[in-house]
């Protein structure tokens, strides 16, 4: 049993790193960082990453998560997060949305890296025009 508080440190340390890399990815405009970081094989993904890439090209974005609620093991995580974005499109005098969601969210080790298997509500990411 010794060894369990280390493995649930870990483990809260890992969706710590996970959810900082994941804000950072935003934050720098960097789509594809966002979507390393997302199981290709989650349902509508192909729209998923559209959204991402088209939010990250077009705006400058500053993103913030806190851990609500984590439950799970060293394989699996469920999340709940509260989850902020400010928008601020890249036209000259461009609209800024602040969005703010509650998002759940489950994860799940893959080959040694966490990898998003789940998220909702996944309109938190869409383009602002889309949205």
């Amino acid at each position: 049993m010794a060894l369990a508080v280390p493995l649930i440190a870990d483990t809260r340390q890992e969706m710590v790193d996970l959810l900082a890399a994941l804000a950072s990815a935003l934050s720098e405009g960097n789509g594809f960082a966002f979507l390393d970081r997302v199981d290709h094989a989650m349902p509508d993904y192909h729209k998923f990453e559209q959204n991402i890439l088209a939010l990250t090209e077009q705006n400058e974005i500053t993103a913030s998560i806190d851990v609500i609620k984590q439950e799970g093991d060293d394989h699996t995580q469920t999340l709940e997060l509260d989850w902020y974005l400010e928008i601020h499109s890249l036209e000259p005098a461009g609209p800024m949305d602040r969005r703010r969601e509650m998002v759940k969210c489950r994860v799940e080790r893959q080959k040694k890296k966490w990898k998003i298997v789940a998220i909702e509500p996944r309109t938190l990411f869409a383009p602002p025009a889309v949205r």
